[in-house]
């Protein structure tokens, strides 16, 4: 199979990334077009033995912080995210990119970046609160484990968001976002009193749209392919950059609390 058949099925994915990194598609296919001539000239560069999506965007990653294509490039037209996401520096932009918009596995998007793990997380967190300058809200907890409510108000509060709250219970969920509405929620699904964060948080989306991160032990009750799902779910036990990451991710791109709760409810 020759390079290009094999870098093909890659190519609209490395686009995306290349656009979100950029800020212009115009950018970002700059860089595309610079990643492939440097592959056709010297297929080499390609790292045979692991994952083509991997070894590709590594690739990418490398002429991307040595080539200055989009230096003095601002798009003429760039969507909000897009104009928050070109403040951040580079590498923790990367980082955030290769995580939240592409999935790749912490391990993957360390490789990709030439990077260790703990030093992913460091940029992954840094890019939070980079990001968190420009879009800090107040974010509501609903969790029944004391340590495991804490961890997350401390990442919370590191990340320059602010905690309206932490709720143990269904109703004490529904009393702290009446006093004040929050603008992100990290919701447990089993609760101190047997009830459900899930229902918490259908109840309180009936009265206004914000974004839902679920965090849970027990994802396979709900990501079973039957019906739809939470659009954001983290596993626990969690990595704290993972949760970071997840947190840019749903603030950064706006996404509306109905799409949430079409795939929650």
């Amino acid at each position: 199979m020759s390079i290009a058949q094999t870098l093909t099925p890659h190519l609209p994915i490395l686009r995306r990334y290349a656009r979100a990194l950029t800020g212009s598609q115009a950018s970002g296919d700059a860089y595309v077009a610079a990643t492939l001539e440097a592959l056709v000239k010297e297929p080499g560069l390609l790292d045979t033995k692991a994952p083509t999506r991997v070894a590709l965007f590594r690739v990418f990653s490398k002429i991307w912080n040595s080539v200055s294509l989009n230096a003095s490039a601002e798009p003429a037209v760039a969507l909000p995210a897009e104009r928050r996401l070109a403040q951040i520096a580079a590498l923790p932009r990367q980082a955030f990119l290769l995580v939240s918009l592409e999935s790749f596995s912490e391990e993957d998007a360390a490789k990709i970046l030439d990077v260790d793990v703990p030093e992913l997380r460091e940029l992954i967190e840094r890019c939070g609160r980079e990001l968190a300058n420009q879009i800090a809200t107040d974010i509501l907890i609903i969790e029944d484990e004391a340590l495991i409510a804490l961890d997350l108000e401390t990442l919370v509060e590191s990340l320059g968001h602010k905690v309206l709250g932490v709720a143990r219970t269904h109703k004490e969920a529904l009393e702290l976002a009446k006093a004040k509405r929050p603008g992100l929620i990290l919701a447990d699904i089993q609760l101190a009193d047997g009830s459900s964060g899930l229902d918490a948080v259908n109840d309180l989306l009936n009265s206004f749209e914000v974004p839902v991160i679920f965090i849970t032990a027990y994802p396979e009750r709900f990501l079973t392919g039957e019906r739809p799902e939470p659009a954001y779910l983290v596993t626990k036990p969690y990595q704290p950059a993972m949760v970071s990451a997840i947190i840019s991710q749903a603030l950064f791109f706006e996404r509306n609390a109905g799409k949430t709760k079409k795939r929650a409810s």
